[in-house]
């Protein structure tokens, strides 16, 4: 099997703010020292466009098209330092009083290949993100390619629903993004770690997750392998975290454990 794709990924965290230019200054920067280090895909965390805490309607007032500014912004590093960039923004939504929290992929000289709108909102833990975010439609989950590697997004809360990773994988993804804004609190970091290696482990992927820093999130934001362990993570400050993603890797231990294969439950959407 030699010769498969490999791919370097790095995952970022930092702290989105109010300031539109200055979180595309911090994606800047952290985008730069990834690719010093070698990265062909950076991961940015949910909310990157635009963050204050609790979520309400100074995020209809922030939200843009999926083309907008940011966007269009996020586009412009990409380009200037050709690497594949993935973030979430604040999206204008199709219904008034709303937004979409959605999360954008965009590759040198090809701006938007993938947009993923959040599917299951956060009302849980004393959070109501129904109230100002529309959920996004259940459909077919958008692939990207870098460098030979298929990835899937989804986003923060559907970390908890183990449906969501596996029909990803099921439309072919070997690695999947979770850019999220996980909030700190009682059990919550060691909910993080648990979940996102859970969805590696069950089904045998890659998984790059990037979370705000405190006080708000978690942080430790990671790269997790198909046996679900840590191969990058950081603690609580901004900054980057690379690792390798190997489809020769997958490939092995999807051979060495096939559950993928003898599962006898398919995933359907029930709206």
């Amino acid at each position: 099997m030699g010769g498969m794709p490999e791919i370097a990924v790095a995952v970022a965290q930092f702290a989105p703010g109010a300031d539109a230019d200055a979180n595309i200054e911090a994606i800047r920067d952290l985008t730069e020292a990834a690719v010093a280090q070698g990265a062909q895909l950076v991961v940015f965390p949910e909310y990157s466009s635009f963050f204050v805490d609790p979520v309400g309607a100074a995020f209809l007032d922030a939200a843009e098209p999926l083309d907008g500014p940011f966007t269009t912004a996020l586009a412009a590093v990409a380009d200037e330092v050709d690497v594949t960039v993935v973030a979430g923004l604040a999206e204008s939504g199709s219904t008034p009083g709303r937004f979409a929290n959605t999360v954008v992929a965009v590759q040198p000289g090809a701006g938007i290949v993938a947009a993923y709108r959040k599917q299951h909102l956060y009302d849980a833990f004393g959070a109501h993100e129904s109230e100002w975010v529309e959920p996004g439609a259940l459909d077919e989950p958008q692939l990207f390619d870098v460098g030979g590697v298929t990835i899937g997004l989804q986003t923060c809360y559907d970390l908890r629903f183990p449906e969501i990773t596996r029909r990803i994988v099921d439309a072919g993804a070997e690695l999947v993004l979770v850019p999220s804004e996980w909030v700190a609190g009682p059990f919550k970091d060691f909910h993080w770690r648990t979940l996102l290696a859970a969805r590696a482990i069950e089904n045998t992927v890659y998984v790059a997750a990037a979370d705000h820093v405190p006080p708000v999130g978690v942080g430790a934001s990671m790269i997790v392998d198909p046996m679900g362990v840590a191969l990058a993570e950081l603690e609580d400050e901004p900054d980057i975290a690379l690792a390798h993603v190997s489809t020769e890797v997958l490939a092995q231990v999807r051979a060495t454990n096939p559950s993928l294969k003898l599962r006898r439950y398919g995933v359907v959407p029930l709206q």
